[in-house]
């Protein structure tokens, strides 16, 4: 199902684009933050350690976007693994 968003100048925007945020904590090494994110996304080491590096020093990042579904199921799993993570609407 397409969701549907009105501006409000009335404008339609069909199927908002959704985000996985990985977020800065005090318990997880990044050698592990980037461990998940290879296993769980795939991710080459050095895009891994990329958003790892991210995540550190801005204390957040976007690892992954899609549909309000699949991120909020990797969400799920981020935390199954242990990590702070959350799903928002891209903006």
């Amino acid at each position: 199902m397409t969701e549907k968003v009105v501006t409000p100048e009335g404008d339609v925007d069909p199927d908002v684009p959704w985000v996985t945020l990985v977020w800065n904590d005090p318990v997880n090494l990044m050698s592990y933050v980037t461990f998940v994110l290879q296993q769980h996304y795939g991710y080459d080491r050095a895009k891994a350690e990329k958003l790892m590096m991210q995540v550190h020093t801005e204390g957040r990042a976007v690892v992954a976007n899609g549909p309000r579904e699949a991120m909020e199921a990797d969400t799920e799993a981020l935390h199954g693994y242990g990590l702070w993570a959350t799903f928002q609407k891209d903006t």
